[in-house]
């Protein structure tokens, strides 16, 4: 599947994984808009890019996701700017468990509102030619740990959001592939939020905890991420799959078990 001429839109792209997937889109030849918090880092990802790039191949929109609003004019402004929507990377995630409530709402309502808004822009069911959406959870999904109970319990909700949403885009002839991303321990400025007591309150005690799993299963790079990423875009055999990328075992999938009666 080519990508010339498609149009993505990646939240939380200024940085981290999606700065990577954001990258690789361009290589590919699609536009993209870059979604993020972040002013500092959008504009100077923006620059970057239209430098090695040229101009007109991406656009910087500066959203917080959690303001249901604002997101839907993010979705709006891509469309404006570039006449289509193809590709959705719902990415933008924290790590907060004191203000747990936050967490909850990026990682997982804003995930959901993401979703609604890439089908409304892409769906079939209302006119539109198709697309992809990839949802991104985490390996913590699979190993869960004393840290950051909050956090697992979005990133299970991220797959089973997903995965049922996929369903429904089968059986409603939507023609949107919905798959799931789920990286261990990635090179990020997230990774690094475990130490800090602002966001991993009381939490923060088991850090030592986090840094021995970190030393046993290793750190990813962005790239590696990117690389499966594209992966699930361009595979259009993929729908309802779930995505894992650790480093023992690279790039491989998550298999389940078929319902028996």
């Amino acid at each position: 599947m080519s990508l010339t001429g498609r149009v993505a839109l990646v939240t939380g792209g200024a940085q981290g994984i999606g700065r990577a997937v954001v990258q690789s889109l361009l290589q590919s030849s699609a536009k993209v808009a870059v979604v993020d918090l972040n002013k500092t880092c959008g504009d100077a990802c923006k620059a970057q890019l239209d430098a090695e790039f040229g101009d007109g191949h991406c656009v910087f929109i500066q959203c917080d996701v959690t303001d249901g609003d604002a997101l839907t004019d993010a979705f709006q402004a891509t469309v404006d700017q570039f006449g289509r929507l193809d590709i959705v990377i719902n990415n933008a995630g924290i790590n907060n468990e004191k203000n747990w409530e936050k967490t909850i709402q990026v990682n997982l309502t804003s995930l959901i509102k993401g979703t609604y808004l890439a089908l409304e822009h892409m769906s079939k069911e209302n006119g539109k030619e198709g697309g992809t959406i990839i949802n991104v959870s985490s390996m913590a999904a699979f190993l869960h740990s004393p840290h950051q109970p909050v956090y697992t319990a979005t990133k299970h909700g991220v797959i089973g959001f997903s995965r049922a949403m996929a369903d429904a885009s089968a059986q409603g002839d939507y023609a949107v592939r919905i798959n799931v991303l789920c990286p261990a321990f990635v090179d990020t400025p997230l990774l690094h939020t475990v130490e800090d007591e602002d966001n991993m309150g009381k939490f923060v005690k088991f850090k030592d905890d986090f840094k021995v799993r970190m030393r046993k299963f290793g750190v990813l790079q962005p790239s590696l991420i990117a690389e499966g990423m594209m992966r699930l875009i361009t595979d259009t055999s993929l729908n309802g799959a779930v995505m894992k990328i650790t480093c023992s075992k690279g790039i491989h999938f998550h298999t389940y078990e078929p319902m028996s009666a």
